[in-house]
């Protein structure tokens, strides 16, 4: 940007580099621009549909005051701002594929709207850089070309300025900034330097021409809508915890500049007051009174016509004074916006709390031979104590409410929903003491045994690794920096758990060895080829003798190499994608086959990915699903191909990439006849007839479908991941949980923790700017949002949503397949729940900063969803094994 960097190095202007605070996404930034307050953590999810501005703020004190403005850029603003603008057009902003058109309807009004003179401001968001970020990151060839382009936008507007100045009117002013900056990885939303880092410059000919190139000085985001309501001559907003800044007004007269930091702190002392009850022990408020009272020795002094140096020096110590206490004010007040709404935390808390007892009271039913759960809600409901705990509750909420007033969000709710949520709680209760007292007359004794026991045994080895790895992970939940970097514990955990599958073959295979040398006739470790059921004919689909042809002394081998291999495929998957916070920034494997220099590359192991995907993917599929898949991983490869990640065999240069609709379109085509054909099957096992094999094979085309679905989002050089996934989750399947005997709770643990892990192998992270918003575009002309909101949700789950998946395909083909997928669907919920609840308690007992919750909000978001969904995945399987009982001979 010459032009630009020209006036900041020689031009009339001042810059800045502003720090926003997280979340840094677009809506909060812009509230925070004209409003000086800091958003929470919620602006997150309102930032999908952004209600309309109702806190004071800088665009209507300046429609107040009979300024006419004009806006052409992110809808954004319009939805905020809807009858502020004498004249605006909006352009969507969610549509992120698009980094030409959205910039092209801004530019369009310029030539127009600069040569006429019916405005006093003009508001222009561009969004093409945000775009290319989204899409390929800073790093991306296109980001040159669009900061020549936005250079020239901005040469333009000030040369036009410039040229409408006259002698005897009002300087203009021209302020370029941005909300939120740009991670390694293109997106944002997190608390990054390159995130949180962002500039503004302001231009205008009351400032002197600078000599030299100048290091800016850092100051807060929120501190522009003061610095801007002063410049204009507005109030400034009443909720704006901002400071002005010095600098831009030091041109002005030393008594200028006192009145302007009067005022910003006259601002900040009635906002301290109304929102801290003991703000007059806050020091900050204290010197501002003792500048205040400088202030007024020093006008009286400037009034009498003293023009000494002792005034000069005792309004500047007035200066300084002012600017103390307003940084002081500014702390305190954002310290304050820090604080949440702990009574519906706790009720929150309370509920999930609930729902974990109760998972773990139903654990020996839920587990046993028949994997059935009973509940006693009718009994509880029936109940005098019920009831007496319903008028408690309720008098506990009436006192809370009418004593913290209406700043509570579950005190604004419906007294309806209220109760009815009383009346929920207090059930849940009540049944979680009959079943304790159940549990109880059967016997302390015997509920330890169960506990401890397991088929008649004590734990194992791997039994306790798997327990103490959960619990582990969710007590490391306790510290923010475990949760900054979790994908580390999980990456142990897996790890451990190798070595522990290893170890646990070699026992099996010496001891099995050691018998059989002895003339002892144990039994073959490996399931029967051979069913004489329906349920035998459909486990035989996990035979390695029948799938992959091996002899059975070679299986042994294969075993013992499995968990090794499992090993090195997880270490070179997790080289793949830097994570995490502290690390984020440092280069890997990915950035490295993204460069433009190695596409070659790029190409040759996105093809053999897709090669591998199809090889594991097609056995378990009908004829027609596997065309259908052959297909449309041939269309993933010409999508790739047509946005520009990778090359054709025979194109040697790259060609201008496109948005890739059609190629998209087709694969979806595929995908939709893969998951109907699977349903189709599903439906006929549980309608028309009860054939286990016709289950499984529609299982394992749903599937299927969702890995080409996957492999259709993912990013070209995440490709690798998703092969990675199949080839562990074959290996394991074909060579471990079967050949090892592994019950359904020992391998939902292994899926969930495999699960886990993936999710970071794909490059995600608890932090909000991991998400990539792109991939809710592919396919799409045009932003809709229930199609977008899901694809990006997929493939940001695609991990942990595969392998749960898988494990409910594989439990499916066990022998006795109700009772393994109960098994298993039980132990997923539990998992599940434990960090969520974990999560919230922690969370809320330990009052983290804002931080935490602004940053790690996807984390909260991930654990609930995860826990809903496996409840709904568990009422859902629960169903169709009960039908296909009652209809099973």
């Amino acid at each position: 940007m010459p032009y630009t960097r020209h006036l900041v190095e020689r031009g009339s202007s001042h810059s800045f580099v502003a720090r926003a605070k997280p979340p840094t996404v677009t809506m909060p930034r812009i509230k925070a621009l004209t409003t000086g307050s800091i958003p929470g953590f919620i602006d997150v999810v309102m930032n999908l549909n952004s209600p309309v501005l109702l806190e004071d703020n800088l665009i209507w004190q300046a429609k107040a005051a009979g300024k006419k403005i004009i806006f052409y850029g992110d809808d954004t603003w319009v939805r905020l701002f809807p009858k502020h603008f004498m004249e605006h057009d909006g352009t969507t902003s969610f549509f992120v594929t698009d980094y030409t058109e959205v910039d092209n309807n801004v530019t369009r009004h310029l030539d127009s709207t600069l040569k006429r003179d019916d405005w006093d401001v003009l508001i222009l968001h561009y969004l093409g850089l945000d775009h290319i970020g989204h899409i390929s990151g800073p790093h991306s060839s296109l980001v040159g070309p669009k900061l020549v382009e936005m250079d020239d936008v901005l040469k333009k507007i000030h040369t036009s300025l410039i040229s409408r100045e006259s002698e005897g009117t009002l300087p203009n002013l021209l302020v370029l900034c941005a909300d939120h900056g740009m991670s390694e990885t293109g997106s944002h939303g997190g608390s990054s330097e390159p995130e949180i880092n962002t500039p503004i410059v302001f231009i205008s000919p009351a400032f002197k021409r600078k000599v030299a190139m100048e290091t800016p000085p850092v100051v807060e985001q929120v501190d522009l809508a003061p610095t801007l309501a002063l410049a204009l001559g507005l109030p400034i907003s009443q909720n704006s915890v901002g400071c002005v800044i010095p600098a831009v007004f030091e041109e002005t007269s030393l008594r200028e500049q006192l009145r302007f930091l009067h005022l910003n702190g006259f601002q900040l002392s009635c906002l301290l007051k109304d929102s801290i009850p003991t703000f007059q022990k806050e020091d900050g408020y204290e010197q501002f009174r003792v500048s205040e009272k400088s202030h007024g020795n020093w006008m009286k002094l400037y009034l009498e016509g003293n023009t000494s140096e002792v005034l000069v020096n005792m309004g500047r110590k007035v200066l300084k004074q002012y600017l103390e206490a307003l940084k002081s004010m500014s702390s305190a007040l954002s310290r304050q916006l820090g604080k949440y709404d702990m009574y519906s935390m706790v009720v929150g808390m309370a509920v999930v709390i609930e729902m974990l007892l109760l998972l773990l009271f139903a654990m020996p039913e839920a587990l046993s031979n028949g994997a059935v759960v009973d509940l006693p809600l009718g009994s509880a409901l029936l109940s005098l104590p019920f009831y007496l705990l319903c008028l408690l509750c309720a008098a506990l909420h009436v006192f809370v409410c009418t004593s913290v007033g209406g700043s509570c969000y579950f005190c604004s709710l419906p007294w309806a929903l209220v109760f009815t949520a009383v009346a929920f709680s207090c059930a849940f209760l009540c049944t979680l003491v009959s079943m304790a007292a159940r549990r109880l007359s059967v016997g302390a004794n015997g509920f330890l045994f169960f506990c401890l026991h397991k088929q008649q045994r004590w734990l194992s080895e791997l039994d306790v690794l798997l327990l103490l790895g959960t619990v582990g992970h969710t007590l490391s939940l306790a510290s923010s920096s475990f949760v900054e970097e979790e994908h580390q514990t999980w990456y142990f955990l897996l790890n451990t758990l190798c070595l522990a599958v290893f170890q646990d073959v070699c026992r099996k295979y010496f001891r099995e060895k050691k018998r059989l040398s002895q003339g002892e006739d144990e039994g073959p470790l490996l399931p029967s080829t051979k069913g004489d059921n329906a349920a035998d004919d459909a486990s035989t689909s996990f035979s390695p003798v029948a799938e992959l042809g091996v002899s059975a002394g070679s299986e042994k081998w294969l075993a013992l190499a499995t968990p090794l291999l499992t090993l090195a495929c997880c270490r070179l998957l997790r080289s793949l994608n830097q994570t995490g916070v502290q690390w984020a920034h440092l280069p890997d494997f990915s950035h490295w086959l993204n460069n433009g220099e190695h596409k070659t590359v790029l190409s040759l192991l996105a093809v053999a990915s897709l090669a591998l995907v199809f090889v594991l993917v097609q056995r378990r599929c009908s004829l027609v699903s596997k065309i259908a898949l052959a297909l449309g991983l041939l269309g993933v490869y010409s999508y790739r191909a047509a946005v520009g990640n990778i090359l054709f065999p025979w194109q040697h240069t790259s060609r201008a990439p496109s948005k890739g609709t059609v190629e998209a379109r087709f694969v979806y085509v595929f995908v939709l006849g893969i998951l109907f054909s699977g349903a189709k099957d599903l439906l006929r096992s549980q309608v028309i007839s009860s054939d286990v094999r016709l289950k499984s094979r529609g299982l394992w085309e749903v599937y299927s479908g969702l890995v080409l679905l996957a492999a259709l989002l993912f990013r070209a050089h995440n490709l690798p991941v998703l092969a990675g996934l199949l080839l562990i989750q074959t290996l394991m399947a074909q060579f471990i949980w079967k050949r090892l005997h592994y019950d359904a709770a020992q391998t939902t643990i292994m899926h969930y923790w495999f699960g886990q892990a993936f999710f970071f192998f794909q490059g995600n992270s608890n932090n909000i700017a991991t998400v990539d918003i792109s991939v809710g575009f592919v396919g799409l002309e045009s932003y809709v949002e229930a199609p977008a909101i899901f694809l990006t949700a997929f493939s940001t789950y695609a991990g942990p949503l595969l392998w749960a998946c898988h494990l409910v395909c594989y439990l499916s083909s066990e022998r006795d397949s109700v009772v393994s997928l109960g098994h298993g669907c039980y132990c997923f919920a539990l998992l599940r729940s434990i960090p969520a609840v974990a999560y919230v308690v922690l969370v809320t007992a330990l009052r983290y900063h804002l931080f935490i919750w602004s940053v790690f909000s996807p984390k909260l978001l991930y654990e609930a969803t995860h826990t809903l969904a496996t409840a709904a995945a568990c009422i859902f399987f629960t169903f169709m094994d009960q039908n296909q009982n009652l209809t099973r001979p």
